[in-house]
């Protein structure tokens, strides 16, 4: 769904658990640096407010977010992490170095999820402009930083449903 339409910081209730035992692992991009700060503080106040405890949390930031898949691995074999949130923005250039490295950071996310069986979030944003960046990270489009913690929440929620 395009933010347009949506809220990035509004959500259902649906599956979301006691937290309180989880221990996640944020990765965050040091590209596009405003941006990605101000995901990385929606996701962690996100996961604060429902109920993660501030030492549950394992924050590191990657030069790039094509650095985020490798990141990721290294979180995810952790025994100690039960999710991982990758925060980042690439920014639509006039190449196509903006298509291939979104395509390889979705696809490594996506990779790192399935071989360690932890949600392993995609949270980075892929617009057009600067501007449309920070809209959609605590601008007039909510924060995607908190989208991607509250899918970290679900995704757990999900899994505890289904053991």
């Amino acid at each position: 769904m395009a933010s347009s339409l949506k809220n990035l910081s509004t959500h259902s209730e649906k599956n979301l658990i006691d937290i309180s035992q989880k221990r996640f692992a944020i990765l965050v991009s040091e590209w596009n640096e405003e941006v990605t700060e101000a995901l990385y503080h929606g996701a962690l106040q996100s996961l604060l407010e429902h109920g993660a405890k501030e030492s549950h949390i394992i924050s590191q930031t990657v030069p790039g977010s094509y650095e985020l898949s490798l990141g990721a691995q290294w979180m995810a074999q952790r025994d100690d992490v039960d999710a991982v949130i990758c925060l980042g923005c690439v920014i639509q250039g006039e190449t196509r170095h903006f298509d291939f490295i979104c395509d390889a950071v979705a696809h490594g996310i996506t990779q790192v999820s399935l071989k360690y069986n932890k949600p392993v979030i995609f949270g980075v944003l892929t617009p057009n402009t600067q501007q449309q960046a920070l809209d959609r990270a605590g601008g007039k489009w909510g924060n995607k930083g908190d989208e991607a913690a509250l899918t970290a929440i679900k995704m757990l929620g999900l899994q505890q449903n289904l053991k």
